[in-house]
């Protein structure tokens, strides 16, 4: 992604559960972005920053949702829920194959 820029959490393949529309939804999560910032256009350097962030927001937490205080807890679990029902109402298969 040197010159390349990102697409969009809503443009990204499978509702967004990449790795870099993982980092998009845990901003959302942990308020560092609005919910409303998809990141259409974004930069290498802008999204290591917000990964930078993200990762530091979940280091009290051991990177587990679990461990989340509730009230973040619960965005997660929407953030996701949502993602994931839609992207398998698309065709999604979380199943990992052979080449994963």
């Amino acid at each position: 992604m040197t010159n390349q820029r990102y697409a969009g959490i809503n443009q990204d393949a499978n509702e967004g559960l990449t790795h870099l529309g993982r980092i998009v939804r845990d901003a959302w999560v942990f308020g560092i972005l609005p919910e409303t910032e998809t990141c259409v256009g974004w930069s290498a350097s802008q999204m290591q920053t917000l990964y930078e962030k993200v990762h530091a927001a979940w280091e009290p937490y051991a990177h587990l949702p679990s461990r989340l205080p509730d009230d973040l807890r619960e965005r997660h679990m929407r953030l996701y829920s949502e993602a994931i029902t839609s992207a398998k109402a698309k065709g999604w298969d979380a199943e990992l194959k052979e080449d994963d």
